[in-house]
């Protein structure tokens, strides 16, 4: 082993170790918030200091025991969301507010006061039947739609706000602040309460503005399963937790992450939603420093309305759902989303944060990456390797070694001597490269990078006011401050072709290491008291650092096409909003069978919080994995919207063709599958991208009112037409599977057999490939050849599977347009189509009028699932009112129709008769 990645290796054996993170027990704002228990809250509403204007409702609260007052700010949002923001009244300095994450200020609506006496304040929103009733002792929000109350706020008493205070001069005013904190007595000294410093380890971090934590609590009324807060390596359903085992959002490196454990990870979106068969609803808490939520469901007792005395009211038993949110700092800004749909919590989302980025085609292929490729007769010999063996693929990737001495923006002099001429041979194979680009930048003055930043002051500082240095992979590094706009714009600029020497239009960009990673930080990443543009410590935006470098990246790649083209960038770390700029992946995971089995939960979490284009390290990057576990993990990926191998520097290289004949033919077909898939995928992103409806998505989204599916996490739906089983388990034989809904018609996509009895089933699998299912009422659309990327089949036909429900229907739709450039959003150059199978006419209608795309393509097949009986005779009637008759085949023993040879273009309207 070379001597750089012996040392590579041991900093990541030391990042493996759990004691290099912090649990519960180790972080004082916890310890400090946890002091509050559940009871009648210290706050006090003052009703009439309650103020109304076209905006919102302003009120004061103060705290009953240190009288220092908050304030509260209540708007109702357009869309039926209500926002709710805290914060002092008067502080001694202003308090960080989250930037840039929503995409504008929300527009909001009117409020109006409905009653204000006896304590109470009730709100009604002119627009909707939504009611807001505030308490004022102790102080209580609750929230009702349509009659019922779906939410409310400080229901538990806890609300804890650590105001800013200038720092202790003596040991009496250390006492004071002891005292001003909980009420309990003290038996902690200051260093355990990590007032104004606190230890983890041999490191220190100094607190400038002393404690100054936040918390408040939520109560979801009938709601027992909740989900969200991505991201962490843990099921689905998020778990009740119990004292010092909150699920935590605080981006961290942590290399091979433990499985099943609350611990935070690469990303972090504050988002929860709840489901219950009548009502989807969501609370967002917009807070970038540290954050750990605590989930309790209880059944409690609720008085069921009556006409009955009150002597004899009845009561019943219904699911409460408690979330406590506790933030090391910043203010309270929570949005409550009020659904009452999946689909419409994901259109609020969106509302406020922004949808999917609509990615190049290209993107949407499978990706080949390894650390590392070693030098251009590698990279040569890797793709020609695909050719050879008929696979196609559309991106290879080059990981650090690459670079020169890890500076990135270059390349390595002896390994990549001709970069533009390697990218040229992969442009001529209609394939793209992408390269890493981490935030960390090596701290050497003949480094151009470093000297220009270094120069301008783009550095983040340390509590010192010296540049921030850290321990990453060139050794010392300096991390640009991405928070900075000027950076940001500086940073996009080194895109540009003549600033990066060596690149090309196909090359396009990984974003890694950006939580960000610090070898011989604490917890391995960058200390808190560092200071960021604005003189914001590093706590504040910690959890934004990543979601500010994919931004920069990605408008660097914008700018470099002039406006043209769009970027693909990949990120590890993330947060809220961050599905504007590109895709993510969850990280640095094991060749481990348990590892592809956590990976579908990891991937829907990271789905419902908005981020449709997300995936996993298929194979695992760390450790080799047995041929059986890469071929399932292959036939995993490729129904996921993100699919890329990658694996480790230490790994045995595992390019497909591998593993020897069998298990290369079977792999092969996982990823022509892929391809075959492409138009169906495209136009779901189409959907994430215009209407924030999730490219993958748990079941309960599709069937919301069966119970069964609430906790189902080892299967999927892919948009709302494919049904996905991933096989996670070693050597298995069969598969227990959900189909869910009595009256759903499901279909083998493959066999086209229908299956007439939904609900769990057992099925039989043998490792030629997963279960996916066609679900009844659906229309997929499919390429009808695989090219050698998606380039290669710009120009292929189109298949059509038309999968009939139990009333002999089914509606689909497709997109289509150039596929990387911004032309369907500037000139409207696109295709918007609709598919109707209704009464045995199929027809091709326009979905979007204003969308013009001139293509040459054609349907050539329809595949009709479900038909009774064969017909007499198949007639298509054209754009310009012809009829022709078409060749067509019925398979009695699957009651499949086919139609053949139709030549139909895909961008028309038509319409094909069946008799």
């Amino acid at each position: 082993m070379e001597p750089a990645k012996e040392k590579e290796s041991s900093v990541q054996d030391e990042a493996v170790g759990r004691s290099n993170f912090k649990n519960c027990n180790h972080i004082a704002f916890y310890r400090r918030q946890k002091r509050l228990h559940p009871g009648k809250s210290l706050y006090r509403a003052l009703l009439d200091s309650a103020t109304l204007s076209n905006d919102g409702v302003k009120l004061q609260i103060i705290n009953e025991k240190n009288k220092v007052p908050l304030q509260v700010e209540i708007y109702a949002i357009e869309g039926n969301i209500f926002r709710i923001k805290i914060n002092e009244l008067s502080p001694l300095k202003s308090r960080y507010e989250v930037q840039d994450v929503l995409i504008k200020e929300p527009a909001t609506q009117r409020l109006s006061i409905a009653q204000k006496e006896a304590g109470i304040l009730v709100l009604t929103c002119d627009a909707e039947d939504r009611k807001l009733h505030i308490t004022a002792n102790p102080f209580l929000i609750e929230l009702e739609s349509q009659g019922e109350t779906v939410l409310s706020v400080n229901t538990n008493g806890l609300l804890n706000f650590e105001h800013l205070q200038p720092p202790p001069q003596n040991s009496k005013r250390t006492a004071q602040i002891k005292e001003d904190i909980s009420a309990d007595s003290f038996q902690e000294n200051q260093e355990d309460l990590g007032l104004w410093e606190e230890k983890f380890g041999s490191f220190l971090d100094i607190k400038a503005n002393g404690p100054s934590s936040i918390g408040l609590d939520f109560s979801l009324h009938g709601f027992e399963h909740v989900y969200g807060i991505p991201e962490h390596a843990e099921t689905f359903l998020l778990k009740n937790t119990s004292d010092n085992d909150a699920y935590r959002l605080f981006n961290l490196d942590v290399y091979g992450h433990k499985i099943h454990d609350k611990m935070g990870i690469y990303g972090s979106v504050p988002f929860l939603l709840a489901h219950k068969p009548n009502r989807t609803s969501g609370i967002f808490w917009l807070n970038s420093s540290e954050t750990l939520v605590e989930i309790n469901t209880k059944a409690v007792m609720e008085h069921v309305p009556s006409k009955a005395p009150p002597d004899i009211t009845k009561q019943r038993v219904i699911p409460q759902t408690d979330v406590r949110w506790m933030s090391e700092s910043g203010i309270i800004d929570v949005f409550l989303l009020l659904g009452p749909t999946p689909f419409d919590i994901f259109k609020q989302y969106s509302q406020l944060t922004g949808t999917q980025a609509l990615p190049p085609l290209f993107s949407l292929g499978y990706h080949q990456c390894r650390w590392n490729y070693e030098d251009e007769q590698d990279v040569k010999a890797v793709d020609a390797g695909f050719d050879e063996n008929n696979i196609p693929y559309d991106v290879i990737w080059l990981d650090i070694e690459h670079t020169e001495g890890k500076k990135y923006f270059t390349w390595d002099k002896k390994k990549f001597q001709s970069p533009k001429r390697m990218q040229e041979l992969l442009k001529r194979k209609k394939r793209k490269l992408v390269v890493i680009i981490d935030p960390h930048i090596k701290v050497d003055p003949t480094y151009t990078l470093y000297s220009q930043a270094k120069k301008r002051g783009y550095f983040v500082k340390d509590r010192k006011g010296q540049d921030f240095e850290g321990i990453c992979w060139p050794g010392s590094s300096s991390y640009l401050d991405f928070t900075n706009p000027e950076v940001r714009q500086w940073y996009a600029e080194q895109f540009a072709f003549k600033s990066y020497e060596g690149s090309t239009e196909i090359l396009f960009v990984w974003n890694d290491m950006n939580e960000p990673s610090v070898f011989k930080g604490a917890e391995l990443t960058m200390q808190r008291d560092a200071v960021h543009h604005g003189n914001w410590e590093h706590r504040e935006v910690h959890n934004l650092y990543g979601f500010y470098q994919q931004m920069a990246t990605a408008e660097g790649l914008i700018k470099r096409s002039e406006g043209q083209t769009r970027p693909f960038v990949l990120t590890r770390s993330f947060f809220a909003g961050s599905q504007k700029y590109g895709a993510v992946w969850t990280g640095d995971n094991v060749a481990e069978w348990s590892y592809l089995k956590i990976s579908i939960p990891m991937l829907l979490t990271i789905s419902i919080a908005g981020i449709s284009f997300c995936g996993a390290d298929v194979g695992g990057f760390i450790g080799d994995p047995e041929p059986e576990l890469l071929v399932r993990w292959y036939q995993a990926g490729a129904y996921q919207p993100f699919f890329r191998g990658h694996s480790n520097i230490e790994s045995k290289r595992r390019e497909p063709w591998l593993f020897g004949d069998e298990n290369t033919r079977i792999i092969r077909e996982a990823i022509r599958e892929r391809y075959t898939l492409l138009p169906y995928l495209y136009s779901l992103f189409y959907q994430a991208h215009t209407t924030a409806e999730p490219v993958m998505r748990p079941l309960w989204v599709e069937f919301p009112k069966e119970q069964e599916t609430f906790g189902v996490e080892d299967e999927y739906m892919l948009g709302n037409a494919l049904l996905v089983h991933p096989v996670t388990e070693q050597e298995a034989t069969t598969v227990n599977i959900l189909l869910p809904g009595s009256d759903e018609v499901w279909y083998d996509f493959r066999s086209f057999r229908r299956l007439d009895c939904p609900g769990t089933l057992k099925m039989p699998v043998t490792i030629e490939n997963i279960p996916v299912f066609q679900r009844g009422g659906s229309v997929v659309s499919l390429k009808t050849a695989v090219g050698r990327s998606t380039e290669w089949m710009a120009d292929t036909s189109y298949e059509l599977h038309v999968a009939l429900d139990s009333k002999g229907s089914a509606v689909g739709e497709f997109y289509l347009d150039d596929g990387h450039s911004f032309q369907y959003l500037h000139k409207k150059q696109f295709l918007h189509r609709k598919f109707t199978f209704h009464k045995n006419v199929f027809s091709s209608s326009c979905a979007d009028e204003i969308g013009q795309y001139h293509t040459k393509c054609v349907v050539e097949q329809v595949l009709i699932l479900g038909v009774e009986k064969k017909p007499t005779s198949v007639t298509a009637r054209l754009h310009d009112g012809r009829d022709k008759e078409v060749i067509f085949t019925y398979d009695t023993k699957t009651s499949m129709l086919m139609l053949e040879q139709l030549l139909l273009n895909i961008g028309a309207d038509w319409e094909i008769h069946i008799k």
